[in-house]
């Protein structure tokens, strides 16, 4: 499983530059999630997989008992969840008002500011 999952991040990664690089907006919002997944996992795999218990310290001893995964990428992680969940509905809502306004979903169309 440790073995598969660079390449699961690369192809993420890959995946959500070639939609980020597309000239229409549900697309670039689609590449803009995958890109969120691919950092998160990024994270988690750099933080360490382990077979271990959890971190918390049994009320009958002083010190919790080895192995137990570092909490630190998993507080790191569950932020980037929440403030990439934010981000997202930001960018679907936004993207919504500029189709209602422009009637259109490509990029190039978002050169002029006028209203027509």
């Amino acid at each position: 499983m440790e073995v598969l999952l660079p390449f699961l991040i690369g192809t993420l990664f890959s995946v959500s530059l070639y939609f980020i690089l597309h000239r229409h907006l549900f697309k670039l919002i689609l590449g803009l999630i995958l890109f969120g997944l691919a950092t998160n996992l990024f994270l988690f795999v750099v933080g360490g997989i382990s077979t271990g218990d959890v971190a918390i310290i049994p009320l009958d001893k002083e010190v919790a008992e080895d192995p137990f995964p570092d909490p630190v990428p998993q507080a790191l992680l569950l932020t980037a969840i929440v403030i990439g969940f934010g981000l997202q509905a930001f960018a679907i809502v936004l993207i919504r008002r500029v189709y209602e306004t422009l009637k259109s979903n490509n990029l190039d169309d978002l050169k002029t500011t006028d209203k027509t």
